[in-house]
């Protein structure tokens, strides 16, 4: 541990004499590609197919995106769509996909549990509901959806 230390502390030092700042220092770069807000799919046609219940063309729509980007959004959508179809294990691969890809997103841990309280494992609905509690703590409209489909099937028990 002081071995790591006194590295860390000599790299700081070489770095402070080039007069190089470290927060002008170049990010590391990572294994996924976070694309920026204007890099992000344009998602609107799908949304309107969900809400029209045409999941087909939803579905095929978010494939064809998919090969081209890797991106928690596009994946929630096919994981909700998929779901919609009755198609739960592969809805369950791609929620996993976007949780992977952003572990904060929130609809996303919304649809994974909403996934679980349909396939009737409400303890791991509760897991997601409790996600959601950390990340909108004062409340949001993915954690009250989540609360009340879980309430909804303990009280049709």
């Amino acid at each position: 541990m002081k071995a790591k230390l006194r590295s860390a502390l000599a790299s700081l030092t070489l770095i402070a004499g080039l007069g190089i700042a470290p927060a002008l220092m170049p990010a590391p770069a990572f294994a996924v590609d976070n694309m920026s807000a204007t890099d992000a799919p344009d998602l609107t046609s799908v949304r309107a197919k969900l809400k029209a219940r045409d999941y087909a063309s939803a579905l095929a729509e978010l494939r064809d995106l998919a090969e081209d980007v890797q991106q928690a959004d596009v994946y929630n959508l096919l994981g909700f769509a998929l779901r919609k179809t009755g198609d739960f294990k592969t809805s369950l691969t791609y929620y996993t996909k976007a949780l992977e890809l952003q572990p904060d997103h929130k609809a996303a841990r919304e649809y994974l549990g909403e996934l679980y309280v349909e396939t009737g494992n409400i303890e791991k609905a509760r897991e997601q509901l409790a996600a959601l509690a950390r990340l909108c703590p004062g409340g949001c409209e993915e954690r009250e959806d989540l609360q009340k489909a879980i309430s909804a099937k303990s009280a049709s028990k």
